[in-house]
């Protein structure tokens, strides 16, 4: 059954890396609860998939975009708000905000050296 029927889907979708990315979105959104548009007749998920396909009964470019949107990791949201500079830190002994200091040159290999030698007292 599922032979005849992977090749009637050929027909409908000439690329089989297509058909086989299309078929397996369907049959697992119909595993989720998606309403069939075909009869089951006692198949199997897959096989009713591939049989929608073969018989029409989805819109091919829903199903497309479906697939493409499900296998995004990145999803833009357009009510996030922008990114803003970082604040002055705030001084918690004083309640003063002030600006993050910058390590001079001097401090900064006195640092990386300590961290070589396993030295802590010029950690910072």
């Amino acid at each position: 059954m599922a032979r005849v029927t992977v090749e009637d889907c050929v027909e409908v979708i000439p690329n089989r890396f297509d058909l086989v990315l299309l078929a397996s979105h369907r049959s697992r959104s119909i595993s989720a609860g998606a309403s069939l548009t075909v009869d089951r007749d006692n198949d199997k998920t897959p096989v009713v998939a591939l049989r929608e396909i073969a018989d029409e009964t989805l819109d091919l470019n829903d199903l497309r975009a479906g697939l493409v949107t499900g296998l995004q990791r990145v999803i833009l949201d357009d009510d996030m708000p922008e990114e803003t500079e970082d604040k002055p830190v705030l001084n918690l002994e004083h309640g003063q905000e002030e600006a993050p200091q910058e390590m001079s040159a001097d401090d900064l290999m006195k640092a990386l050296q300590g961290d070589r030698d396993n030295d802590s007292s010029s950690r910072f």
